[in-house]
């Protein structure tokens, strides 16, 4: 039988299988998703975009763009100290995009769904005369009135941050031809970290009981720790040198990367959170690593020092053109 290539004919075919039985998306058969606040419970809401050409390159596989459209909408969740919930989801489609595309999307969808216990409450899909869009609306619980924010950082905490910083950056960079002297097997793995993050659901719990503050890194860490300082009212300084980064990134910096690139890129999708002495013990002993430290300021900066001296940081991040 040949597919159903109309709106509802994608969403019966594609979308209400992800579904699966779960109450809260009515089978896709309705315009609402019925949604509970667990007892005890704040459910925590946050939205994600990609845009082909801007958040994905049109050669990038859309079973991996799907997983990420995913991971990056996990990481908000999984920062604010939150359990992963379930998602709604648009697509604008192009038109004339094919069914095996389309079915191609829907497959990485249910890899993470099933990999990070993630349900599909429902959304919508259109067709576009523009680039494909697509966004996720995703739900998670946590701990009533102790959801983290941006603006939770105190005088005197410690920077930190959970992994590598710059693999996304310099993986994008591998994709459009650069680097090339790299190793097949550093190649790859900078390429996945910019089509695969990890979101580190594994620490959110350690967060929320030990960090003030938190966020996931998406816009690059220069720009995502002026974040938390204008929210919180604090200077920010942070030691170059202490920013972890992955073998294959310092293999890229001896071939030219600026380290500077690499805390200015985006898509680390990394914690960076603060905490005070104790709490910095132990979230260094779950794998952050201490990278600044933090000043109540009435005009908050980030500073960023290399061997004692400051560095001009011109670029801090990605920010979208509007």
């Amino acid at each position: 039988m040949e597919p159903d290539h109309s709106e509802f004919g994608i969403i019966n075919q594609l979308f209400k299988p992800l579904a699966g039985i779960n109450a809260e998306a009515r089978g896709l058969i309705d315009d609402v998703a019925v949604l509970s606040a667990r007892e005890g419970f704040d459910l925590v809401v946050t939205t994600d975009a990609m845009v082909e050409g801007v958040h994905f390159l049109s050669t990038d596989p859309l079973d991996q763009v799907a997983r990420k459209l995913l991971r990056v909408n996990i990481s908000d969740l999984v920062a604010k100290g939150a359990a992963p919930y379930g998602y709604q989801l648009l697509t604008a489609w192009p038109r004339g995009m094919s069914y095996e595309a389309k079915a191609l999307f829907a497959s990485g969808l249910k890899i993470d769904q099933e990999l990070f216990d993630f349900d599909l409450f429902g959304g919508d899909t259109v067709a576009t005369d523009g680039p494909l869009l697509l966004s996720i609306t995703a739900f998670g619980h946590a701990p009533k009135g102790r959801t983290l924010s941006r603006a939770g950082v105190k005088d005197g905490d410690h920077l930190l941050v959970a992994g590598n910083i710059g693999d996304a950056h310099l993986g994008l960079r591998v994709l459009r031809g650069e680097f090339d002297e790299l190793s097949e097997a550093d190649q790859e793995e900078l390429v996945r970290a910019y089509r695969l993050p990890e979101p580190r659901d594994d620490l959110a719990d350690i967060v929320l009981r030990h960090a003030h503050a938190s966020m996931d890194i998406s816009d690059g860490l220069l720009a995502d720790a002026a974040h938390l300082a204008k929210a919180s009212g604090v200077d920010i300084t942070i030691d170059l040198n202490r920013v972890p980064t992955s073998l294959a990134a310092r293999a890229a910096i001896r071939l030219g990367a600026s380290p500077l690139d690499l805390v200015s890129g985006g898509d680390d999708y990394q914690i960076l959170c603060s905490a005070n002495t104790k709490g910095a013990e132990v979230l260094r002993a779950a794998g952050f690593t201490d990278i600044g430290a933090c000043v109540k300021s009435e005009t908050p900066v980030v500073r960023l020092y290399s061997d004692n001296r400051l560095v001009d940081t011109d670029v801090m991040g990605f920010v979208h053109p509007l």
